[in-house]
């Protein structure tokens, strides 16, 4: 790989794993704010993942967009859709971030690299998310997952938008988030067998 080739291929893997960490917290919004941005020109778009751009497809995300962010609000449901979202959210993380690479290669490679770089950039927040969600029903008995619910739709469309402005800082802040709960885990880990 050439120096020039190197150059054009590291800011669209950057924004490919930054999309689909966005993919983490909320599956149907990154793709839905992806597929408009293509549709207008803003974001580029591999050719064979033009149609997240589509009438069909904006439809479809804007459903599921305003299912997933009323859903999560109420107590039941938002339990239901997360079981649902665990293997949807890496997958929305693989397309999105094939969709971006498939600008740099072609559509294959753009799918291998876009699964093994964009599943688990999104399950690291939805594990995360989970991880706090579970806290958070086992401490308020579910009452403060609303307010979470809003803070992770927030969350998820500010790191979409810096995903869009400047991908490296988001992949840092997505390398110091994975660095930080490692940690965690492993003194938790200490803890429990002490």
């Amino acid at each position: 790989m050439d120096v020039s080739t190197l150059a054009e291929f590291l800011p669209a893997l950057a924004l490919a794993i930054a999309l689909a960490a966005s993919a983490g917290l909320r599956a149907w919004l990154p793709l839905l704010l992806a597929g408009g941005l293509s549709r207008l020109g803003v974001l580029d778009l591999g050719s064979s993942f033009q149609f997240l751009g589509s009438n069909k497809a904006l439809v479809l995300f804007g459903v599921a967009t305003a299912i997933e962010l009323v859903g999560d609000k109420i107590p039941a449901v938002d339990h239901a859709l997360d079981v649902i979202g665990t293997p949807l959210r890496p997958a929305a993380g693989a397309l999105l971030a094939a969709s971006v690479l498939g600008t740099v290669t072609d559509p294959l490679t753009s799918v291998v690299l876009g699964t093994a770089v964009g599943a688990p950039s999104a399950l690291v927040p939805h594990a995360a998310k989970a991880a706090l969600r579970a806290a958070s029903t086992t401490v308020t008995g579910g009452l403060a997952n609303p307010v979470l619910s809003f803070a992770e739709d927030a969350i998820s469309l500010l790191v979409f938008i810096l995903a869009v402005l400047v991908p490296l800082v988001v992949v840092a802040l997505l390398g110091l988030v994975l660095f930080f709960a490692s940690r965690w885990l492993r003194r938790r880990r200490a803890t429990v067998a002490a």
